[in-house]
């Protein structure tokens, strides 16, 4: 099994792509899962000694879902904790990072946009956001595919993860 971790910022786009790839990617080889519907919640994590298996459970629930398809996975995982601190079920052959950033503007205004109760209720608590886009742009040359999805429809940036993932196996 191959898995594309589709990762970014907080407003990248990640749950809205991982939405338009389960339209137009092949359920009969590909599984689109996100983060947050694999049933494990960050809470329950947060602050014990085990943070780091948020991340290890959820994956391996993907992996688990996915059954013999290559996983298309969304989070926000960091590829720099991904490789040092995670440990990948077996059913995992190889892993390709895909990095939706957009402008840093475009972080500001979709997460400004969002409902108080996702918790994007001031500056201080955008910024560390903002903070890793600007990461994820400053390292993009370590990373495949890197879309600034900023002034590209949904459509359009799905179209090119589709390709990308496609041409891992060949044409469809």
């Amino acid at each position: 099994m191959r898995l594309f971790m589709i990762s970014g910022a907080c407003g990248s786009g990640k749950s809205t792509m991982k939405d338009a790839l389960t339209e137009i990617m092949n359920p009969a080889r590909y599984a689109c899962i996100d983060i947050d519907e694999v049933g494990f919640y960050w809470c329950d994590y947060a602050g014990t000694d085990h943070e780091f298996k948020y991340h290890d459970d959820c994956i391996a629930e993907a992996v688990k879902r996915a059954g013999d398809r290559d996983l298309i996975f969304v989070s926000c995982t960091n590829p720099q904790d991904f490789i040092g601190k995670h440990v990948l079920p077996e059913e995992v052959d190889s892993t390709v990072f895909i990095i939706l950033n957009p402008t840093d503007e475009a972080i500001w205004a979709r997460l400004r946009a969002r409902p108080a109760e996702r918790g994007f209720t001031s500056d201080d608590k955008i910024e560390p956001h903002v903070g890793y886009n600007q990461w994820f742009r400053r390292n993009r040359g370590k990373f495949p595919l890197v879309i600034d999805n900023t002034d590209q429809t949904i459509d359009e940036t799905a179209a090119i993860i589709k390709r990308f993932a496609e041409s891992f196996r060949g044409s469809e």
